[in-house]
């Protein structure tokens, strides 16, 4: 730990209202994003580098915050994907002897602010009765007219399209090349963790960027489609809403998760909106609807499926629902192979209790190829 004073920090959110904290380590500076909160006590790396996160300041609810350091291996993506870090208590020690570095050298490494000694239960009180709103976080504290300025010029969250940040540029291969089946999946914002699943279950993953056609998918004549998790608003993703047209019409294998299953909707004709302030934690209430049973679940999205708008489509039916606000959970097509659900399967951090929907999918892959 470094014994150095803590540097005073404040976060401004939009409406003006400011919290006050310590800034974590040595790191001066400001960051930017759309505030919001994530309820998991375990986890904390897995959710800064979940491309979903992407433009976020996050609020970790949990009062301790490094306890267990960071690993690279349990990295969800290339490399933290947060704009900035809020806490409670942080830890600049950690007492897992699996872990290869400190949670501040892993902030460190990816040249991101974070701020600790925050009143977070006040804040996260608050940000659950005026919603999810851009915010800065800045030890630049004698300055709020500049920090205001420089809030300003944040563009929003509803309309804002940021799977292109996040998608990788390349196509690239998960899992064992002489696997039994072939999937193709579009990286909106992918998680390591789906891959993994897939890559457990018999699959050889091709992962596509965030604007390929549906010809270069198909010409690897994959057995499967699939499409991931991301950051942003669903609206504006044009090219993965056709992609996914043409994916239906042909009636291939088609599973979405999070982003991916708002991608079907829209898909559908079905309308999405920007949530109050999302879900984000690893312990939401799902009803399967078709088995009645419960699961719970690991969840990261503030957009979501319109439900009024999917009861009213012939072509679509509620799989599953959110039990904490009767918010749409998983849907799929009455007449196409085509299912998917805005809550994480793959449960990185989280549960189990969804991964079968992995089986599922696979199931209907094999029942598709027989």
């Amino acid at each position: 730990m470094k014994y150095q004073a803590k540097k005073k920090a404040i976060i401004l959110l939009a409406d003006g209202t400011i919290f006050h904290g310590k800034a974590v380590g040595g790191k001066e500076g400001s960051a930017v994003g759309e505030v919001c909160f994530n309820t998991g006590m375990t986890g904390y790396q897995e959710i800064f580098t979940d491309p979903s996160y992407y433009g976020q300041l996050m609020v970790t609810t949990n009062a301790h915050i490094g306890n267990y350091g960071t690993l690279k291996s349990e990295n969800e993506s290339d490399k933290a994907k947060i704009s900035g870090l809020i806490c409670k208590n942080f830890s600049y020690t950690h007492s897992r002897p699996a872990a290869d570095s400190s949670l501040e050298e892993f902030l460190e490494d990816s040249n991101l602010l974070a701020i600790s000694d925050v009143d977070t239960r006040a804040l996260v009180t608050y940000i659950r009765e005026n919603g999810a709103m851009n915010a800065i976080i800045s030890t630049d504290v004698d300055n709020i007219e500049g920090l205001k300025a420089q809030l300003a010029e944040v563009p929003d969250m509803n309309g804002l399209e940021l799977a292109s940040k996040v998608s990788t540029k390349e196509p690239y291969f998960v899992g064992d090349e002489n696997a039994t089946y072939k999937i193709a999946a579009l990286d909106i914002g992918i998680k390591k963790n789906i891959l993994r699943n897939f890559a457990d279950r018999d699959a050889y993953v091709k992962v596509f960027p965030y604007d390929a056609t549906y010809e270069e998918m198909k010409e690897w004549n994959p057995d499967g489609y699939f499409l991931s998790n991301g950051p942003g608003d669903p609206q504006p993703l044009e090219n993965a809403i056709e992609l996914t047209k043409n994916i239906i019409e042909k009636d291939h294998p088609l599973f979405g998760i999070c982003l991916g299953h708002q991608v079907i909707a829209i898909a559908n004709g079905i309308k999405t909106y920007k949530m109050h302030h999302g879900h984000r934690g690893i312990n939401h209430p799902v009803k399967n609807l078709k088995t009645g049973k419960g699961e719970i679940t690991s969840q990261n999205h503030g957009f979501a499926v319109d439900r009024e708008d999917t009861e009213k489509n012939p072509n679509v039916e509620i799989t599953h629902i959110c039990l904490n606000d009767q918010t749409v959970g998983g849907i799929e097509m009455k007449s196409k192979n085509c299912f998917s659900v805005q809550y994480h399967p793959e449960a990185s951090p989280g549960p189990h209790d969804a991964s079968y929907l992995f089986d599922e999918f696979m199931d209907r892959i094999k029942a598709a190829k027989a």
